[in-house]
């Protein structure tokens, strides 16, 4: 908005248009608000109806055309701020303070409308209060509206007034900081602006000293969680150790005394499983190479020829002899080794399939 324009209305807002209306025509000519507030004397008559009309120009003094010029002046800026509707409102007024008289009847009401207003806005002052979660400026903007529309109806309230107020609406989280002002500062003297900065400062000393805070709690978070993921790990690992060191104790013991001792402590696993073996001499189930019968008719036929060899002469009974031990061994050798290793196999399979 350039600053040679007057500020314009549209109807809506009008203590808004009134507070910049009146610094604008002050700021324009001082005398121009001398004749809107205090109507001075124009060269004007009377009606009958009671409406005042200027005189005619032939009678004017050269006090009456000045006093004339600045009239029309001050209509003519009231005039260019309203739009179509508000110009018909107040065209037929012949004087200034007319116009802005009758535009605050509208929008403000009579005195007795006023009286109602000034009354809601006090109490809305005298019950204002800084809402929760609500910031200084926030507050600060909500306590200047009511001000501000009580001063545009002549009701002002002083400087340290609105300071004791703003320090009574603050909650209770904050009396050490009221304490702090009130016995450091004069509030009689003490601006509100200055107690404004004051509160600022001291909500960002609090909001940074909060977020320190969360920030804190949310490292010591972590740090608890890495330390309890890592005990929860090392016992896992802890326990998988000695659930194998006790498997292989165990394992270890039982190749130590023997498959007979195995046999012994577990007779039914061993039972059952002997069903499942195949013999690797005649491939057929439930028995070990070692118990094939095949085996036993070989070691039989081995006694018969031995029988045989008997009758045979003396220089050669005993080589014949030497051989057939030699041999028998050798077979009894092959059994008992083959035997040993199906066992020992089985048994070796077992045992890791437990480990794991």
């Amino acid at each position: 908005m350039s600053i040679s324009k007057p500020p314009f209305f549209d109807g809506n807002n009008y203590s808004h248009w009134k507070a910049k209306m009146t610094i604008f025509i002050q700021a324009l000519d001082f005398n121009l608000w001398d004749i809107i507030i205090d109507d001075l004397e124009l060269p004007h008559i009377i009606s009958q109806e009671g409406i005042k009309t200027l005189k005619p120009r032939s009678s004017y003094t050269d006090d009456d055309r000045k006093k004339v010029q600045l009239n029309a002046k001050a209509k003519h800026v009231i005039i260019c701020s309203l739009n179509s509707n508000e110009f018909n409102r107040v065209s037929s007024c012949a004087i200034a303070k007319e116009m802005w008289d009758r535009l605050e009847v509208t929008y403000e009401g009579t005195n007795h409308v006023k009286d109602a207003k000034i009354n809601m806005l006090v109490r809305e002052y005298e019950m204002f209060s800084m809402k929760e979660n609500e910031n200084i400026s926030g507050m600060f903007v909500r306590f200047t509206n009511i001000i501000n529309s009580l001063q545009s109806l002549n009701k002002c309230y002083t400087n340290s007034e609105m300071v004791r107020k703003i320090l009574r609406c603050l909650p209770k989280s904050w009396m050490p900081k009221v304490t702090a002002i009130v016995e450091a500062k004069d509030l009689n003297t003490l601006p509100l602006e200055e107690l404004l900065g004051s509160l600022m400062t001291h909500e960002m000393t609090i909001k940074n000293h909060e977020d320190d805070e969360e920030q804190d709690k949310k490292k010591k978070k972590v740090i608890s969680f890495k330390s309890s993921a890592t005990d929860s790990s090392e016992e896992d690992s802890d326990d998988e150790m000695d659930l194998i060191t006790r498997r292989l104790k165990k394992y270890l013991a039982k190749k130590k005394f023997g498959n007979k001792h195995f046999k012994k402590t577990f007779p039914l696993k061993t039972e059952t499983k002997k069903e499942e073996i195949i013999c690797f001499e005649c491939n057929k189930p439930g028995h070990y190479k070692s118990e094939c019968p095949r085996l036993k008719k070989a070691k039989d036929t081995i006694k018969k020829k031995k029988a045989m060899l008997a009758t045979w002469s003396d220089s050669d009974e005993s080589s014949s002899e030497e051989e057939e031990d030699q041999e028998v061994a050798q077979i009894a050798l092959m059994v008992i080794n083959d035997s040993g290793k199906d066992e020992d196999e089985n048994e070796d399979e077992d045992e890791v399939s437990e480990l794991l």
